[in-house]
């Protein structure tokens, strides 16, 4: 598979994986219980802690080798200002959390249910940034390894994407009535992964010297969503053992293709 279309299927497995997920809908007359969405929930936390770390965080402090001692520099500002980035998208964009029943950002008459799309997609932003980034970072060193890591990094993020899918297009299905309707928003919030990834492909690849920074910046707003809303919602409290599994199952399946892969 040559470098072009490692890419092409990159950017297009994040979004398909989201659409097949939003279509379980069709399938299912209720939402998913309470202990399957604290599995779905805890299998993306996995995902998205791993490859955090062994795509992004990792991969940052080796392209600072430059910085010598200090080549923990870019990753540790890059990963706090992709906090601060998710921080300011909560401020500026009104948004609905169904899993804690709370409304964010500014208070602007929208229906609930395009406030519970605006939430899902606000933090799909950071999952395409990471493959953007990856495969921009791929380009820029014109190596076929960095390629095969970086559709790594996609795979994983498209494995999580299914129940995630799922876990937006269920509940609009209760707060739209309409199953074309739930389908359509669970779809349009994966939308949002291929446009980012385009995004940061352009920067890594054009901006080289930042590439550090930029992959940084990915991990630390994949992780805010991660410890503000995935592991929240999926109320650990009630199944603890069960989330957890899945957060280590997660873990355990991003690891093993970033290193079989990667």
């Amino acid at each position: 598979m040559n470098n072009i279309l490692m890419t092409v299927l990159g950017f297009c497995v994040i979004f398909l994986s989201t659409t097949l997920g939003s279509s379980i809908v069709w399938f299912f007359k209720k939402e998913i219980s309470e202990k399957v969405n604290t599995l779905f929930l805890g299998f993306a936390s996995g995902i998205m802690v791993a490859a955090s770390v062994w795509s992004l965080i990792i991969p940052s402090i080796e392209g600072a080798a430059d910085w010598g001692k200090w080549n923990f520099v870019p990753a540790l500002i890059g990963f706090l200002l992709g906090g601060l980035f998710l921080v300011l998208l909560d401020h500026v964009v009104p948004h609905f959390h169904a899993g804690n029943n709370e409304e964010e950002g500014p208070h602007i008459a929208l229906k609930k249910s395009t406030k519970m799309f605006l939430a899902v997609t606000i933090h799909n932003i950071p999952e395409g940034l990471a493959v953007g980034f990856a495969f921009g970072a791929a380009a820029a060193a014109g190596e076929s390894a960095g390629y095969v890591s970086a559709l790594a990094l996609a795979i994983g993020i498209a494995i999580q994407n299914f129940p995630e899918g799922a876990a937006v297009s269920l509940p609009m299905k209760t707060a739209t009535g309409s199953r074309a309707k739930a389908f359509l928003y669970g779809t349009a919030s994966g939308a949002v992964e291929p446009v980012f990834a385009v995004v940061g492909f352009f920067l890594a690849s054009a901006l080289t010297a930042l590439q550090p920074w930029f992959l940084a910046f990915a991990a630390g707003a994949m992780i805010f969503v991660v410890a503000e809303d995935l592991i929240p919602d999926s109320h650990l409290n009630s199944h603890p053992h069960l989330g957890t599994w899945g957060v280590m199952f997660g873990f355990a399946v991003m690891m093993v293709l970033d290193v079989a892969l990667g």
